[in-house]
């Protein structure tokens, strides 16, 4: 009789363990899916985040560029001038 009621025991401990055993795997697989998930949108945050910076960069060239050329402009402007003043200067010493 206690042989019995020990087996019944174990057989009762094993389906236990067993329904521990698939709800850990239920689990297990749903933290996976949602890990995947995870990743692929901070891959997708990445990419966009990577596309951002290069239009900012593209756009900080740009404007470097304008600048550049408004500053050449600027010293020709300045060099003309220059050479204005001094034709005036040389006009009015001639007279």
């Amino acid at each position: 009789m206690r042989k019995i009621i020990l087996a019944a025991a174990i057989a009762t401990s094993a389906l236990g363990l067993a329904a521990c055993g698939n709800n850990a795997e239920t689990e297990t697989d749903e933290t996976v899916d949602a890990m995947t998930t995870e990743a692929d949108a901070a891959d997708t945050a990445g990419e966009d985040i990577e596309g951002a910076v290069t239009e900012g960069a593209a756009n900080v060239e740009a404007a470097a560029e304008g600048a550049a050329d408004n500053a050449v402009k600027t010293a020709d402007e300045i060099g003309d001038d220059a050479l204005n003043v001094v034709d005036k200067a040389e006009d009015a010493g001639a007279e």
